[in-house]
């Protein structure tokens, strides 16, 4: 995550038209590690406070503090919104699970699968045929970089100013607003990202967090400017690279973009509930995480980028580690953009 000092400091201004966002710190004022010695001493300290505490009792706290409860409740539209842009799915090997492609059905998003010749029959089967495109090779060994390359072609092709580009193991999509994490029942929040993008002259990456890196109790803005976008992306078309090498695409994109001077955005008010690297089998995991992997994928993206990239290992991984702090890129609104989104996003109960 970017620290405070990088968060834009005028993003109230910026926002303005978008839908609400309300927080407030939730952070602990103070932490304190307390000691028993006998499980008489715990029970008497519990009554003392008034809460109950057993063996497995982590921390608490003090006055006790209500969960924030958001099941049974759902954001949306008031009238179905859906994407303006095409969305794509890179996948492969995940017929069975096709996590993403499940969750844009249970929301109604409209939708191509991208997935190798092979496995058309498979996909076939459980996805409509009409929302999958088959690419023109398979297996090159290379990841998923020829059929984000192919999608990108593709979008241009369709008319389209740009194009969504969605890795296969996503969950669930969230909208946060006070200090809440509420899942979505529509594309409502896609639509706004690409309202927000389509105001200025120079965003060239767009996308959503993840939602485990945006915690419910932390005070941040509802986007980050200057950052890397990753696996769930907006791509402006007319953008003069394509994907490249077999190791950390959607960093290397998303350097490039801001050596350039563009600005990348990354939402904290929309978020994707993907499921963490290396926890699924088929795509990437399979052809490039393996043995030294990892340690590949950082050597690669420092070569590239030799001024912002640095190795370091963290918890017993090799991993690349990227200077973003330096980039200070401003957004520039567009003579004629409308700050003022066509629909509102409200909270309802899930049908």
């Amino acid at each position: 995550m970017p620290k405070l000092l990088d968060m834009p400091l005028d993003w109230e201004r910026e926002w303005e038209g978008m839908p609400k966002y309300a927080q407030e710190n939730l952070m602990p004022w103070q932490t304190l590690k307390v000691h028993f010695t006998c499980q008489q001493d715990r029970e008497k300290f519990a009554k003392l406070i008034g809460q109950r505490l057993t063996p497995k009792t982590q921390y608490v706290w003090h006055p006790k503090r209500e969960r924030n409860v958001v099941e049974g409740v759902r954001y949306a539209a008031q009238s179905q919104v859906v994407p303006r842009y095409p969305v794509y799915i890179v996948s492969k090997g995940r017929w069975k699970s096709r996590l993403t492609s499940r969750t844009l059905e249970a929301i109604h998003v409209p939708y191509y699968i991208v997935v190798e010749p092979q496995e058309r029959k498979e996909y076939a089967k459980v996805i409509d045929r009409d929302k999958i495109l088959v690419l023109p090779f398979s297996n090159l060994g290379k990841g998923s970089i020829p059929a984000r390359n192919w999608i990108w072609e593709h979008a241009i092709k369709s008319g389209a100013e740009r194009h969504w580009i969605l890795d296969d193991n996503i969950r669930h999509f969230f909208r946060r607003n006070k200090n809440a994490k509420v899942k979505v029942s529509d594309g409502a929040i896609f639509r706004a990202v690409e309202d927000f993008a389509d105001r200025y002259q120079n965003v060239g990456l767009a996308g959503m967090n993840y939602h485990f890196f945006a915690k419910n109790k932390q005070v941040i803005p509802p986007y980050v400017l200057n950052t890397r976008i990753y696996s769930c992306i907006l791509i402006k078309n007319d953008l003069p690279y394509r994907w490249r090498g077999r190791y950390n695409e959607d960093t290397d994109l998303s350097l490039r973009v801001l050596r350039d001077g563009l600005c990348t955005v990354q939402f904290n008010a929309f978020l994707a509930g993907k499921q963490q690297t290396m926890t699924m089998k088929g795509g990437n995991t399979d052809e490039l995480y393996q043995g030294d992997g990892r340690l590949k994928m950082a050597q690669a993206l420092q070569k590239r980028h030799p001024r912002y990239v640095r190795i370091i290992q963290r918890f017993g991984r090799w991993q690349h580690c990227v200077n973003y702090h330096v980039f200070k890129n401003k957004l520039i609104l567009k003579p004629d953009a409308t700050k003022q989104l066509d629909f509102a996003i409200r909270l309802v109960k899930k049908v």
